[in-house]
């Protein structure tokens, strides 16, 4: 079962519901600024995407620039500032089984069909 981790305010997000939507394939819509990551969630996820934490974080954000920019931080330590400002993680990321992607650009959905 695909599921898209999605932010209906953000332009790329809806763009990539959109792409899921003409799949015919099941799917799952997780908002998840409404209904957080659990830590463990958010872990497998990152697993899944095979990035370090820090490639997650959406680094232009006035919360991450104010707080924590030019600051060293461990993987750990990324996770719970995300975990605590869900609007910092980049978006929308799209899990199909073992694999995920940031769909940026939207091509990149065909990575993990």
């Amino acid at each position: 079962m695909i599921t898209i981790y999605h932010n209906p305010r953000c332009a790329k997000s809806r763009e990539g519901l959109c792409e899921i939507e003409t799949l015919n394939q099941p799917f799952t819509v997780k908002k998840y600024l409404e209904d957080p990551f659990t830590k463990s969630e958010f872990q497998d996820v990152i697993k899944k995407l095979n990035l370090k934490p820090i490639e997650l974080v959406r680094t232009k954000e006035s919360i991450w620039i104010e707080n924590y920019k030019g600051k060293t931080l461990s993987d750990e330590e990324i996770i719970e500032i995300m975990l605590k400002n869900p609007k910092l993680i980049e978006r929308p990321i799209i899990v199909n089984g073992n694999k995920a992607i940031i769909a940026r650009p939207l091509d990149k959905i065909k990575e993990i069909l």
